[in-house]
């Protein structure tokens, strides 16, 4: 006699794998999603209390761009790297407003609904707001 398994026996153990990735994928997909807005809220903090740092050692005066705050010439760099170089995990960072009198700095999704469902702005004195992503 021989042994194996038969036609309907691989069949039926596809089907419950397929059931559970069908099940699993999206929880992940989300869990994923979940990640990138949790990091993007924490690197807008980080931007923020770098430019609230900078105010209180230059007289109230916050930097008037980003690069200033990276830059080494008067001391050490208030941020270690430019976040808004480049994307990080599915976000994009920008610095549009950066005054002596305010700082307004938003992290958009690089795909709405992929990456990200949320568009973040952290202005000055750290108050941080989220609208759904358009």
């Amino acid at each position: 006699m021989r042994k194996g398994f038969t036609l309907v026996e691989i069949m039926i153990v596809v089907a419950i794998i397929a059931l559970l990735a069908a099940i699993a994928i999206p929880n992940l997909l989300r869990a994923r999603v979940n990640a990138n807005e949790t990091n993007a809220q924490a690197t807008l903090r980080t931007i923020s209390t770098a430019c609230e740092s900078y105010a209180a050692a230059n007289n109230g005066n916050y930097p008037a761009a980003i690069a200033t705050l990276t830059s080494t010439a008067s001391g050490p760099a208030y941020l270690n790297e430019d976040y808004t170089a480049a994307a990080r995990q599915g976000y994009v960072f920008a610095c549009g407003t950066m005054s002596t009198s305010a700082y307004s700095c938003t992290a958009t999704p690089s795909t709405c609904n992929t990456t990200g469902t949320k568009r973040f702005t952290i202005t000055t004195g750290g108050v941080l707001t989220s609208a759904a992503c358009s």
